[in-house]
């Protein structure tokens, strides 16, 4: 469904990604993983079009990215931010129906309402949470409203960012259990950035290996611990020894 061909990009002297190649097939989970400032979100920016890349080529469904009717582009994505990124002023149903309520997908104010909190109990929420601002809600349950706006508008592929990233073990489960089983409900194509090496046991088909700005190696998660390669094998175990400098 996704493709990058020999994707740059540089920010002046600072060559971020350095020739990126990599497919993801529709319908399944693919984690990004490696090091912090690795370019993991830099690459999905130039996905989305968020930021543009210099040179390669960024496809969906064989068509660029940068050649396609925007609004119709960015209805196929949903997406799941690392700090939540909830409107602080606005209450959490409306968070979760904030698509809903605007542009090409705009519905009345009280089915919006409806789909808000039917998906709010697909994460685990319950109804009386939709009238609460997000400054009354554990940074776990934030997360969780952040996860039921990425599926609001039921998209066919799903963007996570750091999912798991500020939450103590027990919630960090209970959110990977929470995308492993949406993304299986709803078909969706999922796409993933991570560090967090328990995330990407639970909720990865594929992974990738982002390092100097190219892809080290990509595989099935279940061959991950026997790649053969340096880079991961470093990666995935919390070496300080290996190719990967310890400090950057």
């Amino acid at each position: 469904m996704i493709t990058l061909d020999d994707v740059h990009k540089a920010f002046g002297a600072n060559r971020v990604l350095r020739g990126v190649d990599l497919t993801i097939e529709s319908g399944t989970s693919m984690v990004i993983i490696g090091g912090s400032g690795t370019g993991k979100s830099v690459l999905l920016k130039c996905i989305l079009g968020l930021v543009k890349h210099d040179a390669g080529t960024v496809s969906l469904d064989g068509q660029d990215v940068t050649k396609v009717d925007r609004d119709a582009f960015l209805a196929r994505f949903g997406m799941l931010f690392q700090g939540g990124a909830l409107f602080d002023s606005l209450p959490v149903w409306q968070n979760v129906a904030f698509r809903l309520l605007r542009g090409r997908l705009k519905q009345p104010k009280a089915q919006a309402r409806e789909i808000a909190i039917e998906k709010l109990r697909r994460v685990g929420l319950s109804p009386d949470v939709a009238d609460k601002l997000p400054a009354e809600l554990s940074g776990g349950m934030q997360k969780r409203v952040g996860l039921a706006r990425a599926i609001a508008a039921e998209p066919e592929i799903i963007f996570f960012d750091e999912p798991t990233t500020g939450l103590d073990p027990i919630m960090a489960g209970v959110i990977n259990d929470l995308i492993r089983e949406i993304v299986t409900e709803m078909g969706a194509t999922a796409m993933t950035i991570t560090h967090d090496m328990t995330s990407v046991r639970a909720i990865a088909d594929n992974i990738a290996m982002l390092h100097d700005g190219v892809i080290k190696w990509t595989g099935p998660v279940t061959q991950m611990d026997n790649s053969g390669d340096p880079y991961l094998d470093q990666f995935i175990h919390g070496r300080a020894e290996g190719p990967i400098a310890a400090v950057r």
